[in-house]
């Protein structure tokens, strides 16, 4: 375990950490550029709040968890200063994106930018004492379970007296969101959360018969024989199962990890490529043709994703077959998403492992799925020898 654990940590420390610091901070009009070509140049300058959020988040969680570095916590104030100033609409939403100097570009239609703005704050407030940061974390996490049941508002596209879904997102990131915020929430409430959590991801979306991860359900939980209805995003039920394990292990829980590894296990032999490795994106449940034309396409942070919860897996059960998975994925993913000639990783790979889009950043991809997940393989394998 410890010579991965030593890949996975030089990797965050020597190579990803130091891309984003030096390509990365926007030190005239604050935040962070995200549209980083190869070699780390920009190419657009617009600012998408949620990739703000997950940077700030980053960066205070190292200054917190690996080194208490000064230019961390100042990397991640720079941005938690352009989301205070720029980043919430009168009612305290976040918007969707902004352009460089803050003005807003995109109404604030997306919960998820509000979640990753709570974690933000929160890592930020609990590295430096900022109280203003610790309270809008909080505000903006009860904000968030106001919405949960309607979260694009006003903002919806949907008809919904027709056929109302409800989707796996929030459920999932709230399980972790809460974690991240528990030093700074009532006990009773991020009990009740948790609860509600596991029981949605782990009763309501996982069918226990075939251990799949729905993306959508109906209202009631039943199945919706649809596009939306049939989609399996194997790295995004893969991604909530860790979640699961935290959960688990914060519980001492030994059914419940028991159960995320058997779906993650379940959901990578499913996901797997058989012809030419990697992970698909998205698959139809009944084998139709995918609604999205990326199906196909092998992202980064479904790679990582796995690799955290193997890691997790393998430490908390012990089960051979998720270090063989392990092995598997990781072989994968440094011979294909890796550059170690400009650093950091690529996003995006055709179905053959050939690379799509030569960025390091973009609209999606920014400085969180890499460099967290390599900070959580590296602490979880350390811990099991």
């Amino acid at each position: 375990m410890n010579q991965y654990a030593r890949i996975y940590r030089d990797a965050l420390l020597n190579d990803v950490v130091p891309f984003w610091e030096k390509h990365s901070l926007d030190r005239e009009y604050g935040g962070y550029f995200t549209c980083l070509d190869r070699e780390g140049k920009v190419f657009d300058t617009d600012k998408f709040v949620w990739l703000q959020g997950r940077q700030a988040w980053t960066f205070a969680m190292l200054y917190n968890k690996v080194e208490k570095n000064p230019a961390w916590l100042e990397s991640s104030r720079l941005g938690i200063d352009f989301l205070k100033k720029h980043g919430m609409d009168e009612e305290g939403n976040f918007y969707f994106s902004l352009d460089r100097k803050g003005s807003p570009l995109v109404k604030p239609y997306n919960i998820f930018s509000d979640c990753f703005a709570a974690m933000a704050f929160s890592q930020y407030g609990q590295a430096s004492g900022d109280q203003e940061s610790l309270d809008l974390a909080v505000s903006t996490f009860n904000n968030i379970l106001e919405r949960q049941h309607n979260p694009k508002g006003k903002y919806s596209k949907i008809i919904s007296d027709t056929r109302t879904l409800k989707g796996f997102s929030l459920p999932m990131i709230l399980s972790n969101l809460c974690l991240e915020l528990e030093p700074l929430l009532e006990k009773s409430l991020v009990e009740k959360t948790i609860d509600a959590c596991v029981k949605e991801v782990m009763e309501v979306f996982l069918d226990r018969e075939s251990l799949m991860v729905y993306e959508n359900l109906l209202e009631d939980g039943s199945l919706s024989d649809s596009f939306e209805g049939r989609l399996i995003n194997p790295g995004h039920g893969i991604e909530a199962m860790w979640f699961m394990m935290d959960i688990a292990k914060r519980r001492g829980d030994k059914a419940l990890a028991t159960l995320a590894k058997d779906v993650t296990l379940n959901l990578l032999d499913y996901g797997w490529d058989k012809e030419f490795g990697g992970i698909f994106y998205f698959l139809d449940r009944k084998g139709h043709p995918p609604q999205q034309l990326e199906w196909d396409q092998k992202l980064w942070w479904v790679h990582l994703e796995s690799l955290v919860a193997l890691a997790k897996a393998y430490q908390m059960t012990g089960d051979a077959a998720c270090m063989d998975w392990f092995e598997k994925v990781h072989n994968y993913s440094w011979k294909h998403f890796a550059d170690p000639e400009f650093g950091e990783w690529y996003g995006y790979l055709n179905r053959r492992g050939e690379v799509l889009l030569q960025l390091k950043g973009g609209k999606w991809k920014g400085c969180f799925h890499v460099p967290r997940g390599m900070f959580q393989v590296w602490r979880t394998l350390d811990s099991c020898d």
